[in-house]
């Protein structure tokens, strides 16, 4: 990753929130602003009738709509289509010249499909990037969704920024409450995300709509933001924030959001065959990962990773550390996997690397060998 070339793809914000959390009305505010007249949005609907393009404030040729599915699948590959087919429109002069695209997902959607398109398809890849997950929650209800259905979790857990909507429905005292109790099991879920009030006096949708965050800018001080290590405390964590029991049969009890630290530098061939290792063993239980890692024969340049669920985004380097830390720091959200589990299981795939790193490199002696 250079610091000296500029990235030309389109960026791509993914709005997602559980039903009637707020989504459209969030989209709206940000939509009069400026800064997205010149965004394409795109508009999941999910059953016969579609009613959120209705309801948001753009121009006609601004609006996509996928209809009649959900976006996790059965118009996932339309997804894939409609955004190869708006980015050739919009070279041909036939469209708005777009210079970000908007999905709002459907309430039921789970995010990391989605996110897994831009890192698994290669003309989507090439033509666009994922520049944040937003996510909605809805302070009226909110507690009750968490507690009933899974996707709403899940939505939490890939977001880098979460909304708190409708805090203004309730009373001062109750807001106050409310707004303590989701912003810890927000926490609790996904301790590098961004929590904010939808009615903060102030606000500008928009800023929340067009910030970086999935996947970390050019210069170094960038990923370090993005990676957020402090929220972990640094080090080995598994964080249980609520303030009171967790339903032992609850979705959030099988969320674990935990930092794994390395002092030992790794080769690039051993850090290739643990990630390989890691994503075939876990499958879906690992949610998301995302990294800074110190590769021993790269001349000091750090390797960012980020994948989610078993898809992985291509390795991407800086040319210097953006801090004097040069130990590898990798995040890990994972469903069902708790934190010392995984911190076995890692160790184990890496004591696997490095023989089979050993093996390589004891046979290409011997091919040197007169």
């Amino acid at each position: 990753m250079s610091t000296h070339r500029s990235d030309f793809r389109t960026p791509v914000t993914l709005l997602t929130g559980f039903l009637g959390s707020g989504k459209t009305s969030l989209l709206n505010r940000a939509l009069r602003s400026p800064d997205l007249a010149n965004a394409a949005v795109v508009i999941n609907e999910f059953g016969a009738v579609p009613l959120d393009h209705v309801l948001s404030e753009a121009s006609d040729d601004q609006i996509v709509v996928l209809e009649n599915g959900c976006l996790c699948c059965t118009v996932f590959g339309d997804l894939i289509a409609t955004l190869n087919r708006l980015y050739h429109l919009r070279e041909a002069g036939e469209v708005l010249a777009f210079n970000r695209v908007i999905i709002e997902t459907s309430g039921l959607a789970q995010p990391a499909p989605v996110m897994q398109a831009f890192l698994s398809d290669p003309t989507l890849q090439g033509l666009f990037r994922l520049d944040s997950v937003v996510a909605t929650l809805d302070c009226v209800t909110g507690p009750g969704t968490l507690d009933r259905h899974a996707e709403s979790v899940r939505q939490l857990v890939f977001a880098d920024r979460v909304i708190l909507t409708k805090l203004d429905l309730l009373g001062e005292a109750q807001a106050a409450a409310r707004l303590t109790e989701l912003t810890a099991r927000v926490r609790a879920l996904n301790p590098g995300t961004q929590v904010m009030r939808a009615d903060e006096p102030g606000a500008q949708p928009v800023q929340w709509l067009i910030g970086g965050g999935t996947l970390p800018k050019r210069e170094p001080e960038d990923v370090r933001a993005w990676l957020n290590v402090e929220a972990y405390n640094g080090r080995l964590v598994h964080v249980r924030a609520h303030d009171q029991p967790i339903d032992a049969h609850s979705h959030e009890s099988r969320i674990a959001t935990f930092c794994l630290v390395r002092d030992e530098p790794i080769t690039l061939l051993g850090l290739e065959l643990l990630l390989e290792a890691v994503m075939q063993n876990l499958g879906p239980a690992l949610l998301r990962l995302k990294g800074l890692v110190n590769v021993s024969d790269r001349d000091g340049q750090p390797a960012v990773i980020h994948g989610a669920q078993h898809l992985l985004h291509n390795i991407a380097w800086l040319e210097r550390w953006p801090d004097e830390d040069r130990s590898t720091r990798i995040v890990f959200i994972t469903d069902g996997i708790d934190a010392l589990e995984l911190r076995d299981s890692v160790e184990m795939l890496d004591r696997l690397a490095r023989r089979s790193v050993a093996a390589r490199a004891r046979a290409a002696a011997q091919i040197r060998e007169p």
